[in-house]
C-alpha cells in the first residue's frame, strides 16, 4: 500500500459507478475512474455544476463514459426518484461512493424532510440512497460500497435523545457526528451483508485534511473556518491527494471488507492511504444497530430483513 496512487488503480473498464458530490474529492474521485475506464455516473443537486464536471472529465479524458443526474440528498423524494431512474435503466451497479456533504452551516438549518441539514444530507441521505440502488448493487460484480467519512468523526458521539440537534446546535459538533454516523453505517453495512448474503464490500474512508469548497459553501468564506482555509491554504492537501484513500476503498484487491482507510502522515490529515484507526465509538456494535434502525424509520428506507437468528449472530 506504500505510496498508493492512481496509477496503483486497477482497469476499471465494464465497471459502473455512482459518486455523490460534482466538486472536490467527488469529482476526483470520478476523474480518477473515468480515466481508469469505468463508467461513471456524476450525482448531485445542481445540473450546471453536473454538466461543468462531466466537461472537464471529457477534456482531460476524451473517450470517458461519464454523464450526470441530479438527486438531491437534503430531499427523500429526489433520492427515491433517482434510485427508481437508475433501477429502470439499467440492470446492475458496481460502485457506490457515498462522498457529497454540507460542513458546519453557521445556523442551524433543515433539508427538505425536516431533517438537521448536515445529519439529513451527509448521513441519513446517503443511507436512503443506498437502500434505492442495493438491489442494483447487489447484481453487480464484486459491489463496493464507500462512506466518506472524516477525522472530525473522533469528536461525534450519537445522541439518539436529539439527532437532529434541536436542543442545541453547534456547527463542527454537528458536522462530526454526522461523519460518525456514516462511519458506523459503513461498519454495520458489512455486518448485515455478511449476516444476509447480500454480497457486498462496505468500507470507508476520509481525505485528511484536504483543499475542496466544502468549508466555504458551508460555513462561508469569511466565517472563521472558510479564512482557516484562505489564509492556511498550505495546510490543506491537493482535493486529488484527499480523494486516494477513497479511491483505494473503491477499487484495490488490497482494501478489505469492514476496513477505514486515511492518510497515513501527521496523524492521518496528509499523505498517502493506509489503514485508518477507528475511533471507539464507531465500535459501539449495539449503537450502531440501533442508528440502522432509527435511520430506517426516520427515512423509510427499506433494506432486505435479516432472518431473525442471522440478526442476533451478526
Amino acid at each position: 500500500m506504500s505510496r498508493w496512487t492512481t496509477n496503483d488503480i486497477p482497469p476499471q473498464r465494464g465497471r459502473s459507478v455512482v459518486v455523490t458530490g460534482t466538486g472536490g474529492l467527488g469529482f476526483q474521485d470520478a476523474l480518477a475512474l473515468a480515466r481508469a475506464g469505468a463508467e461513471v455516473i456524476i450525482a448531485g443537486r445542481n445540473p450546471s455544476k453536473g454538466a461543468a464536471a462531466v466537461a472537464a472529465i471529457r477534456k482531460e479524458v476524451s473517450n470517458a463514459d461519464v454523464r450526470f443526474e441530479a438527486v438531491d440528498l437534503a430531499s427523500l423524494s429526489s433520492i427515491a426518484a433517482f434510485g427508481e431512474r437508475l433501477r429502470t435503466d439499467r440492470t446492475s451497479l458496481d460502485l457506490l461512493i457515498n462522498n457529497a456533504a454540507v460542513m458546519t452551516p453557521p445556523r442551524r438549518k433543515v433539508t427538505a424532510d425536516g431533517f438537521e441539514l448536515q445529519f439529513g444530507t451527509n448521513y441519513l441521505g446517503h443511507f436512503a440512497l443506498t437502500a434505492q440502488l442495493l438491489p442494483l448493487l447487489r447484481k453487480g460484480t464484486q459491489p463496493r460500497v464507500v462512506n466518506v467519512s472524516s477525522v472530525a468523526a473522533r469528536n461525534g458521539r450519537i445522541n439518539f435523545e436529539d439527532l437532529q440537534s434541536s436542543a442545541g446546535y453547534r456547527p463542527l459538533p454537528v458536522y462530526s457526528d454526522s461523519k460518525l454516523a456514516s462511519l458506523m453505517f459503513a461498519l454495520e453495512l458489512q455486518r448485515r451483508s455478511d449476516a444476509a448474503g447480500w454480497g457486498l464490500t462496505s468500507t470507508a474512508a476520509h481525505p485528511g485534511i484536504s483543499r475542496t469548497d466544502l468549508v466555504p459553501n458551508g460555513a462561508g468564506r469569511f466565517s472563521i473556518f472558510g479564512l482557516v482555509r484562505m489564509l492556511l491554504w498550505f495546510l490543506f492537501q491537493p482535493a486529488a491527494q484527499g480523494a486516494l484513500p477513497t479511491l483505494f476503498a473503491a477499487t484495490s484487491p488490497q482494501a478489505r471488507a469492514g476496513a477505514y482507510y486515511g492518510p497515513d502522515k501527521l496523524n492521518e490529515t496528509r499523505g498517502y492511504p493506509t489503514v485508518a484507526k477507528i475511533p471507539q465509538q464507531a465500535l459501539d456494535v449495539e449503537a450502531a444497530r440501533q442508528l440502522w434502525d432509527v435511520s430506517a424509520k426516520l427515512t423509510g428506507a427499506s433494506f432486505p430483513t435479516m432472518p431473525r437468528e442471522l440478526s442476533r449472530a451478526s
